[in-house]
């Protein structure tokens, strides 16, 4: 009886895979991007992250060997592209052929920030459509699927040939928007360009508030120069929305403008942050009351400013993961709307 006892108390510790049927096994690795977002959805799903050894040898190259046999099965693979982005993606590229070579039934590359993402068109000519390479890239390296969050530009769906799972952090900027009361009449969202309009529109919708879009020219790359503020935002509370923070200077030139266009304060979202080289300062030294992000990519910390607050997607990220292998919808998720282009 004693025996029994405990063990009906016991807690289960986590297993090395999900076994779905004789012959269905999810097996989750990490690359070197984002260990502890990884962790993160290791932990909703239940499962160990499982062991590869990667490594940097002296001269740069990249290492990579899967500790246990995958042999069968449905392997996902965690790498973001932040910085250093191309060391990163090649670690990926070698961890999907790596895969491919010890016979794993099917491979889901889940990267939360897809790199080279604005580079999805021409925009001067004799320039390069580096998110298309990126994606034939992946493809040639073996791939069956994708699953990334809030892409910059839709059409990078359609540069790939396999299938691409498309989510959105919108949802959760909504909730934690609202838990806050800023939502109605007194709230406007606002694009920071006209092609952001759709996305904010329906943020709008989510903020049950108005809509405002400003107009940015880019002088050079990551500066820009906000010329007007399209709606009305006068004695308003603005909340920026974009898919990425880089330098920062979007946002601080729009709150700048803004606030001189009669907004009381001005608020920013975005889901993927990076904030390189100072752009912590500037975000601190702006009109941006506060600015949230995503754990997509790693932040820093130590010198995060206390106005950063980051959302985490690891839940997310695993009820995804878990769809997918399931073979069952993902748009389920977010009740059809996790396109927003």
């Amino acid at each position: 009886m004693e025996g029994e006892g405990a063990t009906a108390g016991a807690v289960p510790s986590p297993e090395r895979f999900i076994e779905r049927g004789p012959w269905k096994r999810l097996m989750l690795f990490s690359g070197r991007s984002n260990q502890p977002l990884a962790e993160d959805i290791a932990g909703h799903l239940g499962v160990e992250l499982g062991e590869v050894k990667l490594k940097t040898f002296a001269n740069g190259e990249t290492y990579c060997r899967y500790s246990e046999s995958i042999r069968g099965a449905d392997v996902f693979i965690i790498q973001s592209g932040n910085p250093p982005v191309n060391d990163h993606l090649v670690e990926l590229l070698i961890m999907i052929q790596a895969a491919k070579l010890a016979s794993a039934k099917r491979i889901t590359a889940v990267v939360p920030w897809f790199p080279y993402s604005r580079q999805d068109k021409k925009s001067r000519p004799r320039e390069p459509i580096t998110a298309k390479l990126v994606a034939d890239a992946l493809e040639a390296a073996g791939v069956d699927r994708v699953l990334t969050m809030d892409l910059h530009a839709g059409q990078i769906q359609g540069f790939f040939s396999v299938p691409v799972d498309h989510m959105t952090a919108l949802p959760l900027f909504a909730t934690y928007y609202r838990d806050k009361g800023l939502h109605g009449e007194k709230v406007v969202a606002v694009s920071p360009d006209p092609g952001r309009a759709k996305m904010a529109r329906r943020f709008g919708q989510m903020l049950e508030s108005d809509l405002a879009i400003m107009n940015k020219v880019r002088p050079e790359h990551d500066t820009a120069e906000v010329t007007e503020v399209i709606g009305n935002v006068h004695g308003k509370i603005a909340i920026l929305s974009d898919d990425m923070i880089v330098t920062g200077g979007t946002l601080v030139a729009g709150a700048t403008a803004l606030r001189q266009a009669g907004a009381i304060e001005v608020y920013a979202c975005a889901t993927h942050g990076l904030f390189p080289g100072n752009a912590f300062e500037k975000i601190s030294a702006s009109e941006l009351t506060r600015v949230t992000v995503t754990d997509t990519v790693p932040i820093d910390p130590v010198n995060r400013p206390e106005n950063i607050d980051v959302l985490p997607v690891s839940r997310l990220l695993a009820e995804t993961i878990m769809n997918v292998f399931g073979d069952e919808s993902v748009s389920a998720i977010f009740a059809g709307e996790n396109q927003l282009f």
